[in-house]
């Protein structure tokens, strides 16, 4: 069969159009719509003027430099120096910013001077889903995944770690300054880099020092990247961000597939997720304007305080607890034990009591200890099996989350629960797959708290997008111009 024509100094008979060189399905073409659909006055609110002034040398139209950056995260990439390369080279970001190549210094200091405002386009893709109908809300997922920081966990110390730490600064850079003063050099005086590396360690140090010294300082800190926490992971403790997403199912598109939309998005250095909860509901239902059907968590998210913030706003949650089935389902569980309140003490299942003993401090507040006289216990047939402790008997505790947790451990056993307790992994972990694989998730590229959460919301974003595309291709969502 014959060739096509081969020939690298073609040229073209006339002007490309640099719109046929994109597919209409594309991408890139749904991020342009996205962001041509936003209202003046947000980009406003977000800092970006779309005007300009009206003298001096040109710049970059801040449509270009925002779509080369949230066309970059949707495309996995999240360095100013790739980007600069993918707006060179990459057709669909070439056509995203207009043809303009922006170098890697333009395009850090816009990401740089716009990041925080940037992160109200997560809620801007939640406006758009909610507008097409496309997010019924019923039940909401949340979980939280470790991430490793722009940081290595070796530079993590406590306050005798970077003691120590700097009685070794102060012996190099005494070291360093001998050297210097013993110097021949007879040109203009200079600090040599070796010294001025160790002095800015030096200062380093004693900040993070003075921190973890203070009564309510960290008990360790990071000294490249101070906000950032250790944390245990599958694969050992890693110096970062627990980042937390809350991930609701969309509407079936016409070939009966749903897709995955996260509606809230932080990050914590708490190396648990007990505390979390709360607070990605609350910033899910500023998004969305209501509340899910059914919130759910896996157990990291159990505790007495959470789950009584969440009945006492009528919130219906499903979240397992840590200790099991098998303990659940033990015949001498705490369960089967009665309180009897008009005289403050509790009864077992052999009809012995358990009396009042003392109060004892924790961290989410007091709780009551009872226990059983020692010799009842040991001459009782349930010894071995309800308790071992020959010196002091069986004991129970009672908080004022007692009542709320066993009300949550009876709806727990309900088939209701159980179903809506299986779609929790078919929620949440494809969008953090997705995150890491796709969008290469890997570690935060930014340092700082406040950085790394505009970081996060932005891959939240592209995640958003990706999956509204398929909506737009489909024509189920229509994004017209902006008002």
């Amino acid at each position: 069969m014959p060739y096509r024509a081969f020939d690298r100094q073609q040229v073209f008979t006339l002007p490309p159009a640099l719109n046929d060189w994109v597919p209409p399905d594309h991408a890139v073409r749904f991020v342009a719509a996205f962001l041509d659909a936003i209202p003046a006055e947000q980009y406003a609110a977000m800092g970006l003027d779309l005007v300009g002034a009206a003298r001096g040398a040109p710049a970059y139209h801040p449509l270009a430099l925002l779509g080369a950056w949230v066309g970059g995260f949707v495309s996995g990439i999240r360095s100013s120096r790739k980007l600069e390369a993918a707006c060179r080279d990459s057709i669909p970001l070439r056509w995203l910013s207009a043809n303009q190549t922006p170098d890697h210094n333009t395009l850090w200091r816009f990401y740089q001077a716009h990041r925080a405002g940037m992160r109200q386009l997560l809620t801007r893709t939640v406006e758009v889903a909610l507008a097409a109908d496309l997010v019924p809300l019923a039940v909401l997922a949340i979980d939280g995944t470790k991430v490793s920081g722009n940081a290595s966990r070796d530079r993590t110390y406590d306050a005798a770690g970077l003691a120590a730490l700097m009685t070794r600064v102060e012996g190099a850079i005494a070291d360093l300054e001998a050297q210097n003063t013993s110097s021949n050099d007879d040109g203009p005086p200079r600090l040599p880099p070796g010294l001025a590396r160790a002095q800015a360690l030096r200062a380093r140090v004693q900040t993070a020092l003075a921190q973890v010294q203070a009564p309510d300082g960290p008990n360790r800190l990071n000294l490249t990247d101070p906000d950032a926490g250790l944390l245990p992971t599958r694969h050992g403790w890693v110096a970062g961000y627990n980042a937390q997403a809350a991930v609701t199912p969309t509407s079936a598109d016409p070939a009966g597939t749903m897709g995955l939309l996260i509606t809230a998005a932080d990050v914590t250095t708490a190396p648990d997720d007990h505390a979390q909860l709360l607070p990605l509901l609350a910033a899910s239902r500023a998004t969305t304007g209501r509340d899910p059907d059914a919130a759910l968590a896996d157990g990291g998210y159990h505790n007495g305080p959470t789950l009584a913030a969440c009945a006492a706003q009528a919130q219906v949650v499903v979240i397992p607890e840590t200790q099991g089935r098998p303990r659940l389902v033990a015949p001498y569980h705490q369960d089967r034990f009665s309180y009897e309140a008009d005289t403050d003490q509790i009864r077992c299942p052999e009809e012995q009591v358990l009396s009042f003993r003392f109060l004892r401090q924790r961290a989410d507040g007091e709780e009551r200890v009872y226990r059983a006289a020692a010799g009842v216990c040991r001459d009782c047939p349930a010894f071995g099996t309800c308790t071992t402790n020959r010196r002091q008997g069986r004991e129970l505790t009672r908080s004022p989350y007692t009542s709320t947790l066993q009300a949550h451990r009876t709806w727990m056993a309900s088939e209701a629960a159980q179903t809506l307790r299986r779609q929790r992994q078919t929620l949440v972990e494809p969008v953090f797959g997705i995150l890491k694989e796709h969008l290469g998730l890997r570690r935060f590229w930014l340092r700082g708290q406040a950085a790394v959460a505009a970081e996060w919301r932005l891959l939240a974003t592209a995640c958003n997008l990706r999956t509204l595309a398929r909506y737009w291709r489909t024509g189920q969502l229509v994004l017209g111009p902006a008002q």
